[in-house]
């Protein structure tokens, strides 16, 4: 291929095509005319040899090869701006949208300070926290460029992400007070009485229960909510019990905690983006302010 023959433009519209997958957004999201980047598209077919984008029921999908194009196009064109506009603008005058993919804990605890201190440093940064739909849908996040940093348990793997080692994290089991499995709380008292699970992504079994059919137990999931919050209030009004991070129970939830009464690792909480990400002033300010609220406010 003549590299002469590629326009960088078209590329940029490019992106914004496949992350939205949408001619009218991408448009509006790049100040263009719908016919512009409709051509665009058409240019860009050519380009890869491929459809890119194809018509469903009143929507467009990516195709996969459109799909095996998000990371690297993001890495290219990132890598360009470095390239071209090394020179970092000052906190006070960067004006960036960033989303960040965490689960309801710790956004919690953490939103609320963060959005002080940026409101203090740095005005004109935005924050989008998206839907939480799991570790492994915020890791493809950041490798696909629809995230730009993401809290959450990250195992190493060769996917050129940046790791930041934040919180150690241990579980507890908690029900109200006067639950009936409180009085002499063990192994039995635990499996006899339904369980809250929590998963973004309405699972019905997670971890714990692959855990415990190795041990040729099991137990029953009473209901599964998508967020954290919602957990206490459902263990003051039932007989249900739940076992969840620690720092997830507010202060004074007044509900009674026992250690799981069989052996369930803890994790680390780990902060993470794209390597391509590493020259971005406004992400890498968030991450280090981040990572100071949770190592200094929760350890």
């Amino acid at each position: 291929m003549n590299l002469r023959s590629v326009d960088l433009n078209l590329l940029v519209i490019l992106d914004a095509l496949l992350d939205e997958a949408h001619v009218s957004r991408a448009a509006e999201r790049l100040g263009l005319t719908q016919p512009a980047v409709s051509a665009a598209l058409q240019r860009c077919r050519g380009l890869f040899g491929d459809e890119l984008l194809e018509r469903g029921r009143g929507t467009m999908r990516r195709t996969e090869r459109a799909e095996t194009l998000r990371a690297p196009l993001k890495t290219l064109l990132a890598g360009v701006v470095e390239m071209v506009d090394p020179t970092p603008t000052p906190l006070a005058k960067i004006h960036q949208t960033l989303k960040i993919s965490m689960a309801d804990y710790p956004a919690v605890l953490v939103m609320q300070p963060l959005m002080a201190h940026l409101g203090r440093t740095a005005p004109g940064i935005d924050l989008v926290l998206q839907p939480w739909q799991g570790a492994d849908a915020a890791r493809a996040g950041l490798v696909a460029g629809s995230s730009d940093l993401a809290l959450s348990v990250f195992p190493p793997a060769e996917d050129d992400l940046v790791r930041t080692e934040l919180v150690s994290e241990y579980y507890v089991v908690a029900m109200r007070a006067d639950h009936p499995a409180a009085r002499e709380f063990d192994l039995g008292a635990w499996l006899a009485h339904p369980h809250v699970l929590v998963s973004g992504r309405g699972d019905t079994r997670g971890p714990l229960d692959t855990a415990l059919a190795a041990k040729g137990l099991r137990r029953r999931v009473g209901v599964v909510v998508p967020t954290f919050q919602m957990v206490p209030g459902l263990l003051a009004g039932s007989d249900l019990i739940a076992m969840l991070p620690s720092r997830c129970l507010p202060p004074a939830s007044g509900l009674a905690t026992f250690a799981p009464p069989v052996p369930v690792p803890g994790f680390v909480l780990h902060l993470a983006w794209h390597t391509r990400r590493n020259g971005d002033t406004a992400l890498r300010y968030v991450a280090q302010v981040l990572a100071e609220i949770m190592v200094s406010d929760f350890c």
